[in-house]
């Protein structure tokens, strides 16, 4: 099979198209024949050599994949209610730089009726990140404020969506009027351009002194001090990555006077069990939504995985808004 490898750590152009054996799925697992993958930050990150694989896990890049089911473990297939032959998307560990890659059944979510195989890759990545951040850990509630740090992102155009859609106010944060314009358009109610305005200063006039109830962060560094001022009595801050840097300064009388939560996780290492219960909530209060045009996919490029380097480049820009996808019928 055609596949993408990271030939050695450093720019995006160490990114090339080789010829890789085809994965073999074993017990509870299935393969599919990939139609699309999704690019990701994370993959970024392991193109860097800042991202390790973990132990077992294929060292070829990508996270999600969207295609059809060609073999597996028929008793888990069954049991999941999947057939060979139907349309999935699917979160894995790494190997979604592939023609075909092996999936764990329960990480396998059916194509939500209406989408092609290209929408569907867009999916599990940021779908998975966002409800298990903001709706498991940070137990986001409807007429509650969300602030999303990166609203234009994957993560943070999948975020505005469902919080929306769970009837949550959302604030978010970009890099341009443009993004802000395009983060109000999804639905966001408020979008803060953060090159010209502190956005401590913006949540503090939006929520007329109160702050968020909850906020997706994905810069951490600095960043920290200044969420921990936008935070309500009772809040939630969730970080998922570290962009700004590793190291943060925070009031720890501010955690305390106002009963603050700091949290965060990463979501590539947790158990396939993990990740599976995460699949089943998506199953049941997400794909309906989907399915029903109320969340939609937003795609910004899609490449052809000759042009994986390309991808990546226009990810570490930040000029994109939503996804960025490899598409393998152009390989």
């Amino acid at each position: 099979m055609k596949a993408v490898e990271i030939s050695s750590f450093g720019a995006p152009e160490v990114l090339r198209l080789v010829q890789r054996e085809q994965p073999q799925p074993g017990a509870g697992e299935l393969l599919i024949h990939v139609a699309a993958s999704g690019v990701n930050r994370p993959d970024v990150l392991q193109r860097m050599g800042h991202y390790p694989v973990p132990p077992g896990v294929s060292d070829i890049p990508g996270l999600e994949v969207a295609g059809v089911i060609e073999g597996g473990d028929a008793q888990a297939l069954a049991g999941a209610g999947l057939a060979i032959g139907q349309h999935v998307c699917a979160l894995v560990a790494g190997g979604g730089y592939a023609q075909y890659c092996v999936a764990p059944v329960g990480q396998c979510l059916p194509v939500p009726q209406g989408l092609s195989d290209l929408q569907a890759a867009s999916l599990p990545e940021t779908f998975f990140t966002v409800w298990s951040n903001v709706f498991d850990r940070a137990r986001l509630q409807p007429a509650e404020t969300l602030l999303v740090q990166g609203g234009s992102s994957g993560i943070g155009v999948t975020a505005i969506q469902l919080a929306k859609a769970f009837s949550a106010r959302v604030i978010v944060t970009a890099g341009s009027d443009e993004k802000c314009a395009a983060c109000l358009a999804l639905g966001a109610d408020h979008a803060i351009n953060y090159r010209t305005h502190d956005f401590r200063d913006e949540v503090t006039r939006l929520t007329d002194g109160r702050g968020v109830d909850v906020i997706l962060d994905m810069v951490a560094g600095p960043y920290v001090a200044r969420e921990i001022d936008c935070l309500s009595e009772d809040g939630r801050l969730v970080i998922i990555g570290v962009q700004g840097g590793v190291k943060s300064e925070i009031n720890a009388a501010m955690v305390l006077r106002r009963r603050l939560s700091v949290t965060g996780s990463t979501l590539r290492p947790r158990p396939i069990a993990f990740k599976a219960a995460i699949a089943r909530a998506l199953l049941l209060n997400v794909w309906p939504l989907i399915e029903a045009g109320g969340i939609r996919t937003v795609i910004h490029s899609t490449f052809a995985p000759a042009q994986a380097a390309l991808a990546h480049s226009l990810m570490e820009s930040n000029q994109h808004v939503g996804k960025i996808v490899l598409t393998w019928s152009e390989a």
